[in-house]
């Protein structure tokens, strides 16, 4: 009998040290759990316009090059233009000396009294830049022989590659932005759709002239922003502030239901641009409190504190 009751007396004692440590445990984890508060920002949804927008690639190209030829056959004698010049129309660009004439003066070579010049002037056919030289001082040419290409500035476009999935946004439009490697942004007008698409790429090719008084040289490329939707009135909320999972099929956002705990509120999408998105269900109110900063990795009903 006295073994039984020692027995019964060592099993409570066990019983008692057990409880006593996962009391002593849950006290311990509860301070951890009270001390994890995250510092976050935040923000409120606000209603605006909202322009969704495509970028597209473009390059620069002259759509109009005059072509400086040889009016006789002859030997070159001055060349007054450089690459990269600017020409007026009518100006002087060659002056040429004649089959003709050379024969003839070498033929007079003994008689002082007599000369034959036979130089004729080549004159720039319309006004723009030298972009090709073929000819120098020196160089025999015949009639008819290239002698050098000016592109006319004013005739300078944006050669848009437009995938096919794309290109009725383009057509709607009347308008665009190009953003220029100096990150200036400058407006642009379609004016045009070329009627076959590039064999390699299978794009279709639209033609833009930039709003522009500056010169830009041809094979400049650019992006081309295009306006894909627009919404006159849209609740918007910064990109920073919908998170997503790792194949972006579910999105959510962290929502301050007091001023230190924050739950999860699953959200679905509309438009989007580089820094705002539509966010079409549920509805927000503009008093509502949505974490911006601070809320990746945050599980459902965590304490925060605003900074």
């Amino acid at each position: 009998m006295s073994r039984k009751i020692t027995s019964c007396i060592c099993g409570l004692f066990v019983l008692l040290m057990v409880y006593a440590s996962a009391c002593r445990q849950s006290a311990v984890s509860s301070e951890i759990d009270a001390s994890v508060i995250t510092p976050v920002t935040i923000v409120g949804v606000t209603y605006k316009p909202l322009t969704e927008t495509i970028e597209l690639p473009g390059v620069t190209v002259f759509l109009k090059k005059g072509i400086v030829r040889s009016a006789t056959t002859g030997t070159i004698e001055n060349n007054s233009i450089m690459l990269g010049d600017y020409v007026k129309k009518d100006q002087v660009l060659y002056t040429i000396r004649t089959r003709e004439a050379s024969a003839l003066n070498n033929s007079l070579t003994n008689d002082s009294t007599l000369s034959f010049k036979g130089r004729i002037n080549i004159n720039s056919p319309t006004s723009g830049v030298i972009s090709s030289i073929y000819h120098q001082n020196g160089d025999f040419v015949q009639e008819g022989d290239e002698l050098a290409v000016i592109s006319e500035q004013n005739s300078l476009v944006f050669i848009l590659d437009t995938p096919f999935e794309f290109v009725k946004y383009v057509e709607r439009n009347t308008s665009c932005k190009i953003q220029l490697p100096d990150n200036q942004i400058i407006d642009g007008k379609i004016t045009g759709k070329l009627p076959e698409m590039d064999p390699q790429a299978q794009t279709v090719r639209f033609v833009i002239k930039p709003v522009f008084a500056g010169r830009l040289p041809a094979n400049l490329n650019a992006p081309v922003s295009i306006v894909k939707n627009t919404r006159a009135k849209a609740a918007i909320l910064p990109k920073s502030a919908v998170l997503s999972n790792e194949i972006q099929t579910e999105f959510w956002v962290m929502k301050l239901i007091n001023d230190t705990t924050a739950i999860k509120i699953p959200v679905k999408k509309g438009f989007e641009n580089n820094e705002d998105i539509e966010i079409t269900d549920p509805e927000f109110l503009p008093a509502d409190r949505i974490i911006l900063t601070g809320s990746y990795g945050l599980p459902d009903t965590a304490r925060v504190i605003i900074k």
